[in-house]
């Protein structure tokens, strides 16, 4: 239940300062995209994104202004600063550019001055956001800073895999460095339940073309689930003082033990509040920040499992009660505008429902109930009355993407 607060009128954005979405991970399925274009176009601010056309069901959205081409990767640098010019001028005026993936993120800070004459956006020390969103580079910067973390270790070998597993238990989590840069089709983190499986996820890193680097495999002890797992959002002015802090209790995640939020809480935590803020501005990372976090009962600690240095695609989740959320925050912060003090709504709820639909409906002990917290959810990632073309293009994709996994696993040679 969402516990009744104070709230005044919802703070004014400047329609003067249109936005542009940068994504560079190809995810027609990516809901935070469409949460900003829907946040800051309810607004009255002009949204231009970067899609893949009008595959993408964020296009669909009446809250966009414009959609522009596809961009280069993030790996050819000159070529990516050109397209974002040739869209600067489509615009004709400075705009705040949005990062809403790591590699994008990484882009922006790396090449800020490239950029600085044709976007707004909040400026970091260069070397930051790569540091916290490169996880072995992140988890010696933890434990410099005494934040706590699982421990792991980062095979070389097939016997340091199986060092690993006698050392930390199975059970293992498996996750490759530099995500942003794994090759489609595999997983930033994997839950390996044998050895098997830890060693099949080293043995695909060797056979990695090296254009598609993720860095090291690195193996984590999995803290076990009964402490839960927890999320923090904020913002961070230049200053690094925190401007929107929100914590979440993650109920469900895709892939499950090892993924995303699809069923998450605003859940009042004044200590691990604490401990992000302490941590976002030991490492220095200013602007949007999502971090990811898992109470070991054990020990009585949180521990920090992820830092990503851009928005994170449940955002929407963190809406006060008069309409405030992190789009919104950075938007007011980087036109000159205050922020004022935040009126949470604790209790609210955010539901994906297209990841939620193919876990609960997978599994028969859920199905008497799937469609309640579908009811029960404050905001659902794609549908809302206002803007339902996205919703309507995302079931169709879910449609026929279902069709085709089903086609090809009836088409598989059965083995015999």
């Amino acid at each position: 239940m969402i516990l009744d607060t104070p709230a005044s009128a919802p703070p004014l954005l400047d329609p003067g300062l249109p936005v542009l979405l940068l994504r560079t991970d190809h995810n027609f399925f990516h809901h935070g995209s469409l949460g900003a274009i829907r946040s800051l176009g309810r607004a009255g601010v002009p949204v231009h994104a970067i899609l893949e056309g009008r595959a993408s069901p964020a296009s669909r959205s009446r809250y966009l202004y414009r959609g522009h081409p596809w961009a280069p990767p993030a790996e050819r640098p000159a070529e990516l600063a050109a397209h974002l010019h040739r869209i600067a001028e489509r615009i004709g005026r400075p705009a705040l550019l949005l990062p809403v993936d790591d590699a994008g993120a990484l882009f922006v800070a790396e090449h800020a001055e490239a950029l600085a004459a044709a976007f707004v956006f909040p400026r970091q020390d260069r070397d930051v956001p790569r540091r916290v969103a490169d996880k072995s580079q992140l988890i010696a910067a933890l434990r410099e800073s005494g934040v706590p973390c699982p421990q792991s270790r980062t095979p070389r070998s097939a016997a340091d895999v199986e060092d690993a597993a006698a050392e930390l238990g199975l059970p293992l989590i498996a996750k490759w460095a530099r995500p942003w840069r794994l090759p489609p089709g595999m997983r930033s983190t994997t839950l390996a339940h044998t050895l098997d499986e830890a060693y099949r996820l080293f043995a695909a890193g060797l056979r990695r073309d090296p254009d598609g680097d993720a860095g090291p495999l690195i193996l984590q002890r999995r803290i076990p689930q009964a402490g839960g797992d927890w999320f923090f959002h904020g913002y961070f002015d230049a200053s690094l003082d925190c401007l929107f802090a929100a914590t979440g209790r993650k109920h469900l995640a895709h892939p499950p033990q090892a993924g995303h939020t699809i069923a998450g809480q605003w859940t009042a935590n004044p200590e691990l509040e604490r401990l992000a803020v302490r941590t976002v501005q030991t490492l220095g990372c200013r602007g949007l920040v999502d971090l990811d976090f898992r109470f070991d009962a054990g020990t009585g600690a949180y521990h920090l499992l992820d830092f990503n240095p851009r928005l994170g695609a449940q955002f929407r989740l963190f809406t006060d009660r008069r309409g405030l959320d992190l789009v919104r925050v950075l938007h007011l912060d980087q036109s000159g505008r205050d922020v004022p003090p935040a009126h949470p709504a604790y209790g609210r709820r955010l539901l994906v429902e297209n990841h939620y639909l193919r876990q609960a409906l997978g599994r028969p002990l859920l199905r008497a109930g799937t469609l309640r917290p579908l009811r029960e959810a404050d905001e659902l990632a794609w549908y809302a009355g206002d803007d339902l073309p996205p919703f309507l293009a995302m079931g169709g994709q879910s449609v026929l993407r279902a069709a085709g996994r089903a086609r090809g696993r009836a088409l598989r040679p059965s083995g015999r």
